[in-house]
């Protein structure tokens, strides 16, 4: 069997499908990565969150790529603030309604970092942001939207999907749609394309 040619270090929905969308052929290989010890090493030296999200997604890409060192990894990650204070992805559906409750009638910042290396080495990365305000949201809409959109949620940093229910949370967005949902894709497939792997490597 050939080695694969792109591998997408991360086990996240969101980011799988984008690439599958996108006509990409490749393979999943989630790094291993414990993030809440890096997020925790890395906040402690008050890092800003852009820093925080490339900092693990070059984590995560140059770890899988030193196992598949002929492959082009890709890394992604994304963090989230709001009024100075940093959100990690709900355990449970009570941290989601807890954090959707913080973010009502906010506006936060969301920043998404993608990297791509081979063999250990950083070759590229590509640092978004976007600015998402949410409607102010009472108890029972919270839980009404939690008990439709189910443990999905808990898989976003924001405890929504903006391409699916967690539409209907938003006032106004000001960002790239991709970056939202965790990675730059529009850059991400310039990139590849640069290295021969697009739509005709898939075809």
């Amino acid at each position: 069997m050939p080695a694969p040619a792109l591998i997408l270090a991360s086990a996240s929905p969101s980011r799988r499908q984008l690439l599958t969308s996108a006509g990409l052929v490749f393979e999943v290989e989630p790094s291993g990565v414990d993030e809440d010890e890096v997020k925790r090493s890395l906040l402690g030296e008050r890092a800003r969150p852009q820093d925080v999200a490339e900092a693990l997604a070059e984590l995560k890409a140059k770890r899988v790529s030193a196992r598949h060192p002929a492959a082009l990894v890709i890394g992604a990650d994304s963090t989230l603030a709001c009024n100075g204070r940093q959100f990690d992805k709900p355990a449970t559906l009570a941290a989601a309604r807890q954090q959707l409750l913080s973010l009502a009638g906010q506006t936060h910042e969301l920043c998404s970092s993608v990297v791509v290396a081979r063999a250990g080495v950083r070759l590229w990365h590509c640092n978004e942001r976007a600015r998402l305000t949410m409607r102010p949201l009472t108890d029972s809409f919270v839980d009404a939207y939690l008990a439709r959109a189910g443990e999905q949620v808990t898989t976003s940093v924001g405890a929504y999907q903006l391409e699916g229910l967690g539409a209907h949370l938003f006032s106004r967005v000001d960002g790239d749609y991709f970056t939202i949902l965790g990675l730059p894709l529009l850059p991400l497939l310039s990139f590849l394309a640069g290295h021969g792997i697009g739509l005709e490597q898939a075809a």
